[in-house]
């Protein structure tokens, strides 16, 4: 469904300092880093798509948040879940909520809600039972 996510974001240094190692805990690997455009990104496996990225936008505008907005990221265990809610909080992110199960969204989501530094809103969310299997 998707080609790829674009998040702005206004220091390219702080912000690949964050999201690199969130990527790392998700399992999710670098597919470019271009200091000079800047702007990174990451793929999914088995790839090439859905791109994730990150970069200054590209109207040279300061990047804004917006209400209401949020990445979502896929993890396929809880584990996946508190390691990169705990990595986010260690390199600069903000809890907007601990991980948890989420029953008003179904009976297994658990999930965790964080910002960027730049207040970008994030999740990752695991859709499996505690003893592991396919999402719902």
């Amino acid at each position: 469904m998707f080609s790829h996510v674009f998040v702005g974001v206004s220091d390219f240094d702080r912000a690949l300092a964050f999201y690199n190692p969130l990527m790392a805990a998700l399992g999710q690997p670098a597919r470019f880093c271009d200091r000079a455009r800047p702007w990174a990104g990451w793929q999914s496996a088995p790839g090439p798509r859905p791109l994730f990225l990150i970069g200054k936008p590209y109207n040279g505008l300061p990047p804004a948040p917006g209400n209401g907005q949020m990445v979502a990221f896929l993890a396929d265990s809880r584990a996946v879940v508190d390691l990169a809610f705990a990595t986010a909080l260690d390199h600069g992110g903000t809890s907007e909520g601990a991980p948890g199960l989420r029953p008003e969204y179904h009976e297994h989501y658990y999930g965790a809600y964080f910002r960027d530094p730049d207040g970008n809103k994030l999740c990752v969310a695991c859709h499996a039972p505690p003893e592991g299997g396919g999402s719902p």
